[in-house]
């Protein structure tokens, strides 16, 4: 058992990977971001090794994570290419801490339902002003330069609907769990086979094409952080940003509303609801 391994004054980095990164964590399918398979847990592991020497809580840690995804919003009303830039990096800054936390909670065995609590709050807080502040970036880009005076608040009101969107997309998985608590029904696992649609309809060969083309995944913050850097590149080379900028949002907008339909009946029709 994990619980059980001794826990060093100052450990080596491998005592400490042994303690924080177990294959129950290692290999979770769904609860693990892509971004934590491929590079972010080779390097959390170091920041934890710094943490664990220091008197910050993991509450501690997930605290500056809140603060770093949600600052990953107002970053993109910088001028240029520097916004999204700022709000890429602070969105894997964010991602990077989010590691960490965990992994000082299992170091000091201080996992929590406070710290649970926590952690969502940091992520529904910085994709809801990714979203929010896209739009306010939209309606605040003049042709004639950099200035910040706002000219069209509808793109912002679609920031908002594009928040709500991402928060609701994000409520849906909450409100799974919600339903099985309250049904005495055990924990899904973590595994891909609790969300395949059975059968052979249409949504079925609609989950197959969101496989292949996973366009849904875009509002996470990372994913969207990326996105609109790209986005900025590409406004770059428009004497008016704001056409870009501005068909972004609205594409956005809407795309975020047929994820959220998607999503619910993607739940309905799979075994996730089912005693």
């Amino acid at each position: 058992m994990t619980d059980d391994l001794p826990r060093p004054a100052s450990p080596t980095l491998e005592e400490l990977r042994r303690v924080v990164q177990p294959e129950a964590v290692m290999s979770r399918a769904i609860a693990e971001h892509w971004t934590g398979t491929l590079y972010m847990r080779r390097l959390s592991v170091h920041l934890t090794w710094l943490l664990v020497r220091t008197p910050i809580s993991a509450n501690g840690v997930t605290f500056l994570m809140i603060v770093a995804g949600f600052l990953a919003g107002p970053a993109l009303l910088l001028p240029g290419i520097w916004g999204p830039l700022l709000a890429a990096l602070l969105a894997q800054f964010q991602m990077f801490l989010d590691c960490s936390d965990g992994e000082v909670a299992r170091w000091r065995r201080t996992m929590s339902p406070k710290g649970i609590f926590l952690d969502q709050i940091g992520h529904y807080s910085a994709e809801g002003s990714i979203g929010l502040f896209l739009g306010i970036k939209a309606a605040g880009i003049l042709a004639a330069g950099d200035a910040a005076t706002v000219t069209d608040w509808q793109f912002a009101f679609l920031g908002a609907l594009l928040m709500g969107g991402i928060w609701f997309n994000k409520a849906l998985n909450a409100m799974v769990v919600l339903a099985r608590t309250n049904s005495g029904l055990e924990k899904l696992p973590d595994t891909n086979a609790v969300r395949q649609i059975t059968g052979t309809g249409a949504m079925a060969m609609l989950r197959r094409v969101a496989r292949f083309v996973p366009f849904h995944r875009i509002f996470h913050s990372i994913e969207l952080t990326l996105v609109s850097l790209v986005v900025g590149v590409v406004a770059l080379f428009f004497a008016d940003p704001s056409i870009v900028w501005r068909a972004y949002v609205v594409a956005l907008t809407v795309l975020i509303w047929v994820v959220v339909v998607g999503h619910f009946v993607a739940i309905w029709k799979s075994p996730r609801l089912r005693a």
